[in-house]
């Protein structure tokens, strides 16, 4: 804002440069600008002509200063004589030297006529010819010049020595080098330097003081500027159509443009008076002499509202501050900006619902959003209702015809004493021309502004609508919720007497759209819900429903699906040969049914490779083996086969392999209370002793399975009788408010608790440390390990004799009768005596049998060979070969599993005796004959 004199307010005081930068164009910048310039034309001129005046004078000087030398050196006494001698070079080198760093110079050199160095700074040099022109010297002229070449360019004088009769004997030549005296110039140049940027500052100075005194008196403008400032001056103050005030320090209006005049009706000799003096409106004539900061305020001028916005003015030249009024006629707007206000209110709305509706994917919950949203801005009370297969998950049918029974989902309102039915009611809509069977059969909203004329709504229940009219309901806009041309459910929207205005047309189309992204919310959260169930579904049947009744634990879990989605979390306790037991607890990355279809095949693999009674970490690796595999034929091969069977009309599906997993396993032998274990990126267990105390054993944990290349690794640890093993997945742990550590913290303390049972460890575990909103699935598994008692294990060492058999069997029969198993004796000893013999033959020392008294006999015998016995028919003419026949005939169970020096037969036998028939007269010492 310019002033009247036309002179442009500044914001703030600015640096000298930049008022010369800004004023450049100004009769002042023009005189600074030239004035600048000679003088920096003067101070460089005078600078040059000192530093050629300088280095002339070191050139003039070097001259005299080696003349001087070389003709001091050349009259020396003796010369003559030792130019004469047999060697001068040695008579004459220390006299040269001593005569070099005495004068100062760079070289003196005494030589022959024709050049020949007899000395010199460089003893290289002695002995060879001097370059340049010596004629003059040879002739008895002594000269200077500046010499240019071999071995340096210098400034040098060379002097003929004369000896007692006046012939020339020899020549001394004297100089400093051309670089020498460019130095002694540079040592000048800081002190012509300073000297010539003084100069700069003290005329830059004095035409920047010349300068701005010329600027103070025109203002900073020249005549053209001045004009045509004052013309803008004029042309905006009078024309703009925003009213201008500007009022002293000392309450008077200094000036008022047209518009200003005409809003607030000012007097023509207004400009000069006191500002109480106007006649002005009292609120703004108290803004206008506080000089507070005001922004689009709102004042009376007559029947006009005005927007008046209030600035200070900078002091300038010690002068206090004014005010700057700028005015702004809003009469004409006043009555647009309550449905703009409306409108913007609107969209606010529209963006908090799509922020708020559909946040959980949970229809029930998508619907109390939809509710919340539009309450209390929008509408009094909102009823939301859907069709049971949405409420349910599944698609609702899209055939023709209105749908006349749904369930209320959700509600809202401003108050909880409303006549609406509550939430799980049946709603039904029997009578077409009520406003919600009509609003879905026309597939749009349907207003009723008033309903005590909506007859069919009020013929739909009369005693509830009464009810409904007599509490103040007057409005309601009914919205039908569709979603791919299908209809989930329906919105009602009802204003009661707290907002008496009607729904207008207005209203109908927000309702119309509200309900339109609503209902796309509800569809995703219909399709995630029939997504959920069927993975949910899938996954529970994949998992084991109830774990085995074992000797060597007591067992108990829980699985809880992810709210998110389900995962490829997995558990399972599965029974091994000789009362052993594997732990087994594994986690699929990924959520949903690919994730839970990839877990059942890997819990699947991992009893199928238990079977084998292989190591953990040996399992491990065909696991890992298997994942990776399954990987590269899901991602390759299986493209290729489908286009090979010419599936070319469906659509191509991404790869859906195994994308990662991890899995511990681990394998507790309750005889010697062992237990091994190798982890595939799974994070280890927890071990509760007796006493309470818990800990996480190391374990390695190796990589994930499918990722290959690097052998797992198994940790072999010894339960204390009584002690609890704990396994789980990350799940329980972890999560978006709890990291790791501080989740095995709190699972520490949670277990530490004694004296519960594996049943109410999990519920506490649970409760401890479930999310109240999972993102990730949860496997636990409790397992209290348990010792086989010494009374019921029977251990013997056979000898390698055949003589052994007879009495091993012997012993064993007669603790299968301590042991009151003695339907089971002779079926024991038939299978023992077959075993046994058949280690002695083809086996290794040592030779060990065991028998195990659990739910069932377990007979094992050991040798320390590595070769296994394979089923085959014997044939006709065979003399041996039947007896692993007899062994698998009469056990129930047997096999072979590999140690580490060897290997074990075992067979599991009915304590019963089992149901194969058994010969009345047989020969146990005859079947020792028997082979395989």
């Amino acid at each position: 804002m310019t002033g009247r004199s036309g002179r442009q307010r500044e914001t703030r005081s600015p640096s000298l440069p930049a008022r010369l930068w800004r004023a450049r164009n100004s009769i002042a910048g023009q005189v600074f600008s030239v004035t600048a310039v000679i003088v920096l034309v003067l101070i460089t001129a005078a600078a040059l002509a000192l530093v050629f005046q300088a280095r002339y004078d070191s050139e003039r000087g070097a001259r005299d200063r080696s003349l001087a030398a070389a003709e001091a050196f050349a009259h020396a006494p003796g010369l003559p004589a030792a130019l004469k001698s047999a060697d001068p070079t040695a008579e004459l080198q220390p006299l040269a030297e001593d005569a070099r760093r005495a004068s100062g110079l760079d070289f003196v050199a005494v030589m022959t006529t024709d050049g020949i160095r007899y000395t010199d700074s460089r003893p290289e040099l002695i002995g060879q010819r001097a370059t340049g022109d010596l004629a003059r010297a040879a002739a008895g002229n002594a000269f200077t010049e500046v010499f240019k070449g071999d071995p340096s360019d210098a400034v040098r004088a060379v002097v003929p020595v004369r000896d007692a009769r006046g012939a020339v004997v020899g020549l001394v030549a004297t100089g400093i080098e051309v670089e020498n005296v460019g130095h002694a110039v540079e040592g000048q140049l800081p002190l012509l330097l300073g000297a010539a940027a003084g100069a700069l500052l003290l005329g830059t100075g004095g035409a920047a003081l010349v300068s701005r005194r010329l600027r103070r008196q025109t203002r900073g403008l020249g005549a053209v500027e001045m004009a045509r400032m004052n013309e803008h001056h004029e042309a905006v103050l009078h024309a703009v159509r925003e009213g201008v005030l500007i009022v002293g320090a000392d309450h008077r209006l200094l000036l008022a443009n047209d518009e200003a005049r005409r809003l607030l009706d000012l007097p023509p000799d207004a400009e000069q008076r006191y500002v109480g003096d106007l006649g002005l409106d009292p609120r703004t004539t108290e803004l206008l002499l506080s000089g507070r900061v005001a922004t689009d305020e709102v004042h009376l001028a007559g029947d006009r509202l005005l927007a008046v916005n209030v600035r200070p003015t900078e002091p300038f030249a010690g002068r206090p501050s004014g005010s700057v009024t700028t005015l702004r006629d809003t009469t004409e707007l006043a009555a647009l900006s309550g449905r703009a206000e409306v409108a913007r209110e609107r969209l606010q709305m529209l963006y908090e619902a799509g922020v708020r509706i559909g946040t959980t994917l949970d229809v029930v919950r998508t619907a109390e959003e939809l509710s919340e949203v539009a309450v209390p801005r929008f509408a009094d009370f909102v009823t939301v209702e859907l069709l049971e297969p949405v409420l349910r998950g599944d698609e609702p049918s899209p055939g023709a015809g209105v749908h006349t029974r749904m369930r209320r989902a959700a509600m809202s309102g401003t108050r909880t004493d409303q006549p609406l039915q509550p939430v799980g009611d049946v709603i039904r809509f029997d009578v077409p021309t009520a406003p919600m069977a009509t609003a879905l059969a026309a597939g749009h909203a349907v207003l009723a502004a008033d309903l005590h004329a909506a007859m069919g709504w009020r013929a739909q229940d009369e005693p509830g609508t009464k009810q409904a009219l007599d509490y103040g309901l007057h409005s309601l806009i009914s919205v039908p919720l569709q979603a791919r041309g299908v209809v989930l459910g329906m919105a009602n929207f009802w204003r009661a007497a707290d907002t008496p205005e009607a729904f207008d047309e207005e209203d109908l189309s927000f309702a119309e759209e509200l309900g339109t992204r609503a209902a796309v919310s509800v569809d995703n959260a219909r399709r995630f819900t029939r997504e959920h169930a069927t993975a949910v579904a899938l996954q529970r049947s994949l998992l084991p429903r109830v774990l085995p009744e074992l000797s060597a634990v007591d067992t108990a879990f829980r699985y809880l699906p992810a709210t998110a989605g389900v995962g490829g979390d997995w558990f399972d306790v599965i029974p091994l040969p000789g009362t052993r037991v594997a732990l087994v607890v594994g986690d699929v990355v990924g959520h949903g049914v690919h994730a839970a279809a990839t877990m059942g095949r890997l819990r699947t693999a991992v009893h199928n490779f238990s079977t084998l009674d292989m190591p953990p970490d040996e399992l491990l690796g065909h696991l890992d083996e298997l994942t990776d595999r399954i990987d590269q034929l899901e991602d390759g091969d299986s493209g290729a086969g489908a286009e090979g069977q010419g599936l070319a009309g469906d659509a191509e599906e991404p790869p859906t392999g195994i994308t990662g997993a991890t899995c511990l396993y681990a394998v507790y032998d309750p005889v010697s209370g062992h237990c091994t274990m190798a982890s595939a990126g799974h994070p280890g267990p927890a071990l509760v002793h007796p006493d309470g105390r818990v800990e996480f054993p190391e374990l390695p944990t190796g990589l994930p399975l499918g990722v290959g290349g690097m052998p797992f690794e198994t940790a072999r640890l010894v339960l204390p009788e009584g002690s609890r093993l704990v396994l789980f997945t990350d799940g329980l742990l972890e999560d978006r408010d709890r990291d790791f550590d501080s989740g095995l913290a709190l699972l520490s303390e949670t277990l530490s608790r004694p004296g519960r049972s594996p049943e109410q460890a999990c519920s506490d575990v649970l409760s401890a440390m479930l999310f109240p909103v999972p993102s990730d699935d949860i496997a636990l598994l409790v397992a209290d390990t348990r010792r086989l008692e010494p009374d019921r294990i029977a251990e013997w060492e056979v000898p390698d004799d055949p003589a052994a058999v007879s009495r091993v069997r012997r012993e064993a029969a007669g603790q299968l009768r301590d042991w009151g198993l003695e339907e089971a004796s002779f079926t024991a000893e038939l299978i023992l005596s077959e075993l046994i013999t058949n280690a002695i033959r083809y086996g290794n020392e040592p030779i060990r049998v065991r028998l195990l008294r659990d739910r069932a006999l377990i007979c094992e015998v050991a040798d320390g060979s590595s070769t296994s016995p394979h089923l085959r028919y014997a044939a006709t003419t065979d003399e041996g070969g039947r007896g692993l026949f007899l062994v698998a005939q009469y056990a129930e169970r047997w096999g072979t599993r590999y140690t580490e020096r060897g290997k074990v037969i075992w067979a599991e036998l009915s304590p019963s005796g089992g149901e194969a028939p058994v010969p009345l007269e047989m020969d146990l010492d005859a079947l020792e004959d028997l082979a395989w």
